[in-house]
């Protein structure tokens, strides 16, 4: 670990020397690839740096215990630091550790978030509304801009389906875990019997494709127009401006209706139709190594169950990490850190598991 360390170390002074000079600050994309490179190294390479400044206390503090003029006093506070040096040593190395992990390379991207009403009929759809207002309430929570790309939705006010981008670095890691069947157990507006039902909601969260992720030939596609549907006033029953991309080799089919002109929603739907084919394709790739390796939180099956929502008893339940948390109301708000900060060390626990089976 600690040979791999040094070689971060040289590779991020080398960097601070590049980025320092005119011909690598006057190469746009060059001086833009190594900022990020040195963002992404920057926090493994302080923390080694407190790790070895531990070390260097924890030695000198070592030789002093073998002198044994010290008086008993400043004995015992060298002793003290001597404790304090390897414990720090120890949380350092730990940390350390899960610095050192493989990043996820899609963790600094912007998402693509879709969600669909499944069973449950109207109340499903109710509750894909309410699932949209909590992931929008978080995305600003953590100074995200989310944008609504395509909505179809019904008359109590819900949706059958909703597609939205979030746009900031480092969307992708706190969503990343949202993928999968949520189910809301709560008694209907309309129950006159006071009857709890149960209805399950879809979400698939899917990275943003860049250019070079997927390239999308022109003779792979078929552009269709149509005139938008639902609410948007008198623009929408004027124009035909919503837009149908079909990938033909795939049969993916990618509808934008909510930007003002064709022109946007082609662009929309393009962007949705990028990150699905990626998506697809690293769902194909997950499945053929999930034999060997399957972590626990990161598998983002969108048939598996992953969390229940309970308004009766004011709880949500993680099923993946077993996290139960009596604080509906706030999550639904969109104060959501607790839960994904959760996740998030789950994950991080089966990955470090996986990697000390491997060494």
């Amino acid at each position: 670990m600690f040979d791999k360390l040094e070689e971060v170390e040289k590779r991020y002074e080398e960097i601070n020397e590049l980025v320092c000079q005119s011909e690598v600050v006057a190469d746009m994309e060059r001086y833009t690839a190594l900022m990020k490179e040195m963002k992404q190294l920057t926090p493994i390479v302080e923390k080694f740096r407190e790790y070895k400044n531990a070390k260097a206390a924890n030695e000198e503090s070592r030789e002093m215990l073998g002198d044994s003029s010290l008086d008993e006093d400043f004995a015992a506070m060298v002793k003290e630091e001597f404790e304090s040096s390897r414990e720090d040593m120890e949380r350092l190395g730990e940390e350390l550790k899960v610095l050192l992990l493989p990043r996820d390379p899609n963790d600094d991207k912007n998402v693509i978030v879709e969600i669909r009403g499944g069973a449950g009929g109207e109340e499903s759809a109710l509750f894909a509304g309410v699932l949209y207002r909590m992931y929008s309430m978080y995305a600003e929570s953590k100074g995200f801009k989310t944008e609504v790309l395509s909505a179809s939705e019904t008359g109590l006010g819900g949706y059958k389906e909703i597609s939205f981008s979030i746009t900031g670095d480092g969307a992708y890691s706190r969503f990343k875990f949202e993928s999968g069947v949520h189910r809301v157990q709560r008694v209907p507006e309309t129950e006159s019997q006071g009857r709890i039902h149960t209805s399950t909601t879809t979400v698939a969260v899917l990275p943003e494709a860049e250019e070079v992720d997927f390239e999308i030939l022109d003779k792979d596609l078929q552009i269709d127009t149509f005139r938008a549907s639902g609410a948007g006033g008198q623009h929408i029953n004027k124009t035909s401006s919503a837009i149908r991309v079909t990938h033909i080799p795939t049969g993916t089919v990618v509808e934008c209706q909510d930007q003002r002109s064709q022109h946007q929603n082609k662009e929309k739907a393009l962007l949705v139709l990028r990150a699905r084919l990626l998506d697809a394709e690293r769902e194909k790739q997950n499945a053929e190594i999930a034999g060997e390796r399957k972590a626990q939180v990161g598998t983002g099956d969108r048939s598996e169950r992953i969390r229940t929502y309970n308004y009766p008893q004011g709880r949500v339940t993680d099923h993946r990490i077993g996290l139960t948390l009596y604080r509906l109301e706030q999550i639904l708000n969109g104060d959501m850190d607790e839960l994904i900060d959760a996740l998030i060390t789950a994950d991080t626990a089966e990955k470090l598991k996986a990697s000390q089976g491997e060494e």
